[in-house]
């Protein structure tokens, strides 16, 4: 079953502490492994890994196949003698706030210095043939990866869109050759950053395996517009003859937001991807599952029905419902990919019943998340109702924390009917049978003991912490994406009272040896005290 009775804990890698401004896949994130497998922790989620634009959004990614660089671990590189110690000198701090701009500045100098070294060293053959044989194997994207990364930054950052030279911007045989002899220096570097970030997953993955903890990736529905994807491949998006969408993806109003979301994404043509037999769809999710062990698809509702936004709109409330899809792209996943998709369908928002019918006839669990679940009209949401082919979520990254969630204060609850926040509280003290003085780890235990096979939780829950360190706000574009653990939060996070829950409601990734549940034992009064 792609997804056991497991419990699972929610953190982005830009999250980790270190990493010199932004966590990395270093060794914060072997820790990190380390704790989890010490809570009897069976999933790791994280957020998509592309690479990401200017609001840093790991959900408006520049490739639906290349990692973030800013995810590279420069030590790793002093490790390998690509950089040196003091190379990393004057690196930025490592504050609870993420400082992209600063890390990325920071970290290219450092990549395009090893990046030399690598070039020129003898001492790195083996690291050379290992990177020629990485090139080989993804050349059916590396290669326009890595121009369209060298195209941006030749064209100061302009979209894809934009660029001047005509023939590039529209993908032909003449202006990919062109600009590939001119910037072949640094679609070299892009292609060396891609080496290093997949070299260190594959690493990290390793290292999970052997603590025996699932990697859960995330697959946007979406591809950013200024994306590689849509540059290199737009007869498959609806886009007009000088590559503006001709529409804009979004949602309606929902609980996020009074005006609904404008994404800004250009849509699919569903019609030429159907005609391919839906092989883009294939290829990005056979990639991202050469990433991670298991994924979820960010709204997976619009494979049956999609909101569609007219350009020009600056909100999402004029849209219309278009049919996606449906069955037929499963019927092709399940036929290139086998039966038991390790695929989590992000099913949150507007639902229908063909919605819920093209996930069940699919064996797809959907979530479910006990933020949502406490306001009238939401019982679906309530443990009792589950079926067990569900995944339960305390929150998820859009949510608050618990401990913000609970409290309802500040700016983002003004608008809100204080009377209805107060009688959902109440309706969840009453649920829980407890006071609300330690919301977050009773929702925690609440999602454990539930049926969903597997119940995932917030890192910032596990800490029980205050709402400045909530993840994202759905329809913010700045600011967002930047909350990260510390290090003395992490060594000193109760893994104790989490394995103790773990093992009582049978989530163990494996059976637990005796010396294991001897150890839970001493464990279980720090539990009933929280």
């Amino acid at each position: 079953m792609p997804f056991p009775r497991l419990a699972g804990i929610i953190l982005h890698p830009t999250s980790l502490p270190g990493g010199h401004g932004v966590g990395d896949l270093g060794q914060a994130a072997r820790d990190f492994a380390d704790f989890l497998h010490k809570a009897g922790i069976g999933v790791w989620q994280v957020l998509p890994l592309g690479p990401t634009g200017g609001a840093n959004s790991p959900y408006q990614t520049m490739s639906s196949y290349a990692g973030n660089p800013l995810l590279i671990s420069l030590d790793n590189l002093v490790e390998l003698e690509l950089l040196d110690r003091n190379d990393l000198n004057g690196a930025p701090g490592n504050s609870m706030y993420a400082d992209y701009a600063a890390a990325a500045a920071f970290k290219e100098r450092a990549l395009r210095k090893a990046q030399d070294r690598f070039l020129d060293a003898r001492a790195h053959a083996d690291l050379a043939r290992e990177f020629e044989l990485f090139r080989q194997i993804h050349k059916s994207w590396l290669d326009d990866f890595a121009l369209f990364m060298a195209a941006k930054d030749f064209y100061k950052g302009q979209p894809w869109y934009e660029w001047p030279d005509r023939d590039l911007r529209r993908h032909t045989p003449e202006g990919i050759e062109k600009f590939r002899r001119l910037l072949a220096h640094e679609m070299r570097f892009h292609k060396f950053c891609q080496f290093i970030f997949f070299r260190q997953l594959a690493a990290l993955k390793r290292y999970l395996t052997d603590r025996d903890i699932k990697l859960l990736g995330d697959v946007p529905i979406y591809c950013a517009h200024d994306s590689a994807d849509v540059w290199s491949e737009p007869h498959f998006f609806l886009l007009d003859e000088d590559g503006q969408a001709d529409f804009q993806a979004g949602v309606p109003p929902d609980y996020f937001s009074a005006t609904g979301q404008l994404w800004g994404n250009p849509l699919y043509d569903w019609k030429a991807i159907r005609d391919d037999n839906f092989g883009w769809w294939v290829r990005r999710v056979r990639a991202t599952l050469a990433m991670v062990d298991m994924l979820r698809i960010d709204h997976f509702r619009g494979f049956q029905a999609y909101w569609a936004v007219d350009k020009g709109e600056t909100t999402a409330i004029k849209g219309r419902w278009v049919e996606g899809p449906g069955q037929a792209l499963f019927d092709v996943f399940k036929k290139e990919l086998g039966d038991n998709l390790p695929i989590l369908a992000e099913d949150l928002g507007v639902i229908t019943p063909k919605v819920d019918t093209l996930r069940t006839q699919n064996g797809l669990p959907g979530m479910k998340v006990l933020h949502f679940a406490f306001s009238s009209g939401a019982e679906a949401y309530l443990p009792h109702n589950y079926e067990p082919n569900t995944v339960c979520y305390v929150a998820t990254h859009d949510n608050d924390t618990t401990r913000g969630w609970y409290e309802a204060t500040g700016p983002d609850y003004d608008h809100m009917d204080r009377y209805g926040l107060d009688q959902e509280r109440d309706c969840a003290r009453r649920y829980l049978g407890r006071d609300g003085s330690g919301m977050a780890w009773d929702l925690m235990r609440l999602a454990f003991s539930s049926v969903a096979n597997t119940a995932m939780v917030l890192m910032q829950d596990v800490l029980d912490l205050p709402n400045s360190c909530r993840m994202n706000r759905p329809g913010l574009g700045e600011g967002q994406w930047r909350w990260r653990l510390t290090s003395d939060q992490l060594a000193n996070a109760p893994y104790g009272g989490i394995r103790d829950m773990v093992h009582l409601y049978g989530r163990e990734p494996v059976k637990p040896a005796k010396e294991i549940i001897e150890d839970v034992r001493t464990v279980r009064e720090d539990t009933l005290s929280r």
